[in-house]
């Protein structure tokens, strides 16, 4: 009898053993842990962390200025509305409508969603975000919506109005874009205000920023009380590292896990060190459909430059092989383009001009415009002026650095000396602003936003106004742009954008390289990875470890 109760008391004590450990824990296939808050909901896995290598800090997080990673921003704030590949979703605003006259938006926003610190989502936090940007107007000028809305209206506590001058059709993608209209804890405004600094990065998104060491690192964990589930992964570092094979390095020896081309489109390594990855068996690579197209923009504005000249930026399209870039550079996963946009852009499927690679082509066009090459010189003239030009590129873009080698070696053969300058990318968004260039890499805004975020923005001094002030037809092109974005009519609206392309595309202004995507080199363990439709952003809280 005594050794039966020794067995049962042995027994019910492991029952009771295995009951608490199963109530604290359970195992994931890897052996990663996750466990359950007092609520009985999953929280994130405490020892699951992503290290991404980064070029750049992440700067001011301020949601409401633009000096911020973009990326990182991303997964700390929140907009009203989400783009998705089956158009405008609801995010932080659960519905809306539109007045029939196009001028008010109702929302109706989600309740029980609170900023990091605490402080609660509401119509008076909406308000407060979207004043700050529009009392910072000058700022935001680019986007359209900042010049059309007249008042933000508080209706109850969880409906807001935005009070408009005119019908304009992007309002609700620009809503949703990665800034400036996207939320801060009120708490963190300084004297009611966000243009001049913030006291803080409390969004309502699934990471907080919880740790910040300038050009070293930044630390991000899961929020655990995010309104749409807790991220599978406890921990996200940026961490800030050379481009190129010390990236490369870290990423062999497991320091980072982690690279992608960032928000300007920057790759930390090269395709051949991506395959070495691969080829080991611990990383793989994962690609996101075309998003966007890689440009150089000629500055047409310059009067004493030959970018000014349309036959020396035609002679430079004809000069670029494509496909040499396209199959050398990135292996055939980065096509060739035609035209500042892709045909799977919104009204970008027309007929234009082709303009393939032919140097001979490229020097009729010079000699035709009195561009000339004497016998014994290597550079051309006209009026006594030297066919020499800049290209600015991003010094930490691989691809960037080696285009442009490529295009200054074939221009060499036709008589023009192209002089390469490799800037930070802060640097060269301060010249496109300035008009301080001939030529200069950047890329489309992407597939989420054009075609009318590009289009926007070639009247916006801090984008492309110079790059467009200088043609011929610069009034006609702003008239279009102007009637495009308040037009109600889709065939007209068709009509109009088939003008302002072929405008463009024929005065040869954004010269098309290559249609681009976003690259991720991650560990083989890390699953149920995908893309946004914005290259600035990556959908993190969707991702876990196996």
């Amino acid at each position: 009898m005594f050794k039966n109760r020794t067995i049962r008391l042995t027994l019910l004590i492991l029952i009771v053993a295995m009951a608490l450990l199963a109530g604290c824990s359970s195992k994931g296939p890897n052996g990663n842990s996750s466990s359950t808050n007092e609520n009985g909901k999953k929280t994130a896995t405490p020892d699951l962390e992503l290290i991404y290598a980064t070029a750049k800090d992440i700067n001011d997080m301020n949601p409401h200025l633009y000096t911020g990673s973009m990326p990182a921003q991303g997964i700390v704030y929140e907009s009203l509305l989400e783009n998705t590949e089956d158009g405008i979703k609801p995010l932080l605003a659960e519905s809306w409508e539109i007045s029939e006259d196009g001028k008010i938006y109702t929302f109706h926003l989600r309740k029980n969603v609170t900023f990091h610190d605490g402080a609660p989502f509401n119509a008076e936090a909406v308000k407060k975000n979207i004043d700050a940007v529009q009392n910072n107007a000058s700022k935001h000028a680019w986007i359209k919506l900042s010049t059309k809305l007249l008042e933000t209206k508080v209706i109850d506590e969880h409906t807001v109005q935005l009070i408009l001058s005119e019908p304009y059709y992007p309002t609700l993608l620009e809503l949703s874009m990665t800034r400036p209209y996207v939320f801060l804890s009120p708490n963190d405004f300084i004297n009611g205000e966000t243009k001049d600094g913030v006291n803080g990065y409390n969004g309502t998104g699934p990471y907080q920023l919880t740790e910040h060491k300038t050009d070293q690192y930044a630390t991000f964990v899961a929020n655990e009380h995010y309104w749409n589930g807790v991220p599978r992964i406890h921990k996200i570092m940026a961490k800030v590292l050379p481009a190129g094979e010390t990236t490369f390095l870290a990423l062999q020896k497991g320091e980072v896990n982690f690279v992608f081309t960032d928000d300007r489109g920057t790759d930390s390594i090269d395709v051949e060190a991506m395959n070495t990855l691969a080829d080991s068996g611990k990383y793989q690579i994962v690609r996101s459909a075309p998003m966007n197209t890689k440009i150089i923009v000629a500055n047409s504005s310059r009067t004493d430059s030959p970018a000014a000249d349309k036959a020396v930026r035609e002679a430079i399209w004809h000069s670029i092989d494509r496909e040499t870039i396209s199959r050398e550079l990135f292996n055939g996963k980065e096509l060739p383009a035609e035209a500042l946009f892709s045909s799977n852009v919104n009204y970008a499927d027309i007929d234009l001009e082709k303009r393939a690679y032919d140097l001979d082509t490229a020097k009729k066009l010079l000699d035709e415009a009195g561009w000339t090459l004497q016998t014994g010189d290597e550079i051309r003239k006209k009026n006594g002026n030297a066919l020499i030009m800049g290209l600015y590129y991003d010094i930490s873009s691989f691809s960037q650095k080696s285009e442009a080698e490529l295009l200054q070696n074939t221009l060499k053969k036709i008589g023009i000396q192209l002089e390469l300058v490799g800037e930070e990318s802060t640097s060269i968004a301060n010249r496109r602003a300035t008009g301080e260039y001939d030529l200069l890499f950047n890329q489309t805004w992407g597939l989420a936003y054009d075609p009318q975020s590009t289009i926007a923005s070639f009247t916006s001094e801090a984008a492309y106004y110079h790059a467009t002030s200088g043609i011929a037809k610069a009034d006609a092109l702003y008239k279009k742009i102007e009637e495009v974005m308040i037009s109600s009519d889709e065939a007209t609206r068709e009509l109009h954008y088939k003008d302002i392309l072929t405008i463009v595309h024929d005065e040869a202004i954004f010269i098309p390289i290559t249609n681009g995507n976003v690259t991720i080199v991650a560990p083989t363990s890390l699953k149920d990875i995908s893309f946004k439709q914005t290259q600035f952003e990556l959908p993190f809280e969707r991702m876990n470890f196996e």
